[in-house]
C-alpha cells in the first residue's frame, strides 16, 4: 500500500473484504493481460480501483452485479465507469425494471441505453453498442436527466454543456448522502 494519490492509498487484493473478492472472482482475470483477478486488481491505478469498488457496491445494491460477466476496462478519473461483457439477460433485466428507463439514455455513438430513475445524483447509466458480441458500458452521471426538472437542468448545465465528467471522489461524496 505504498502508493497514494494524496488522500487514498492503493489497495491490494488481499486487503479486500472476502465478500468483495468473491463478487469480483472471475470478472477481472484477463484485464490488460492479467493472469488472475488478484493480479488485475493489484495492477489498477488508485482511481480505477476506487471506481470499480464504487460500481460494485452500487450495482450490488441495485441487484445488477450479476449481469456483468467480465470487466474489460475501468475508468476512474475522466468518468467513473466500466466497459464489460454482459450476460445475455442484461437488456431484458433492465427493460423490465421500473427503476430504469430508456428515456434520454442513448448517446450518438451508442445503440441504446438505460438510466436509473430514482436518484438525483450519482446515477447509473448503462449504454451498449451493437456488435458481436454487444459491448456494454455502465458509468455514473453526476446529475440525473430523468429524476426531476432540477436535476435535468444540472445535468444539462454541468455534464452536457459544461462537459464535466465526474471522478470517483465526486461520486463517492454523492453516494455518502
Amino acid at each position: 500500500m505504498a502508493e497514494s494519490d494524496g488522500s487514498q492509498a492503493k489497495l491490494i487484493w488481499t486487503s479486500l473484504n472476502s465478500d468483495v473478492r468473491e463478487q469480483l472472482q472471475g470478472k477481472l482475470e484477463g484485464l490488460w493481460g492479467a493472469t488472475s483477478d488478484a493480479a488485475a486488481f493489484d495492477s489498477l491505478a488508485i482511481d480505477k480501483q476506487r471506481a470499480l469498488l464504487l460500481l460494485l457496491k452500487r450495482l450490488r445494491a441495485k441487484g445488477l452485479w450479476h449481469v456483468v460477466q467480465k470487466v474489460n476496462n475501468v475508468y476512474g478519473e475522466g468518468g467513473v465507469g466500466l466497459q464489460f461483457a454482459a450476460w445475455p439477460v442484461v437488456e431484458s433485466t433492465l427493460s423490465r425494471r421500473s427503476d430504469f428507463t430508456r428515456r434520454f439514455a442513448n448517446h450518438k455513438d451508442t445503440t441504446g441505453g438505460f438510466y436509473e430513475k430514482d436518484r438525483s445524483q450519482a446515477v447509473l447509466h448503462f449504454l451498449y453498442q451493437d456488435g458481436t458480441p454487444r459491448v456494454w458500458y455502465v458509468h455514473f452521471d453526476l446529475y440525473s436527466p430523468v429524476y426531476s426538472p432540477g436535476s435535468a437542468l444540472k445535468h444539462l448545465r454541468h455534464e452536457f454543456i459544461g462537459k464535466l465528467t465526474p471522478d470517483w471522489r465526486m461520486i463517492a461524496k454523492c453516494l455518502k448522502d
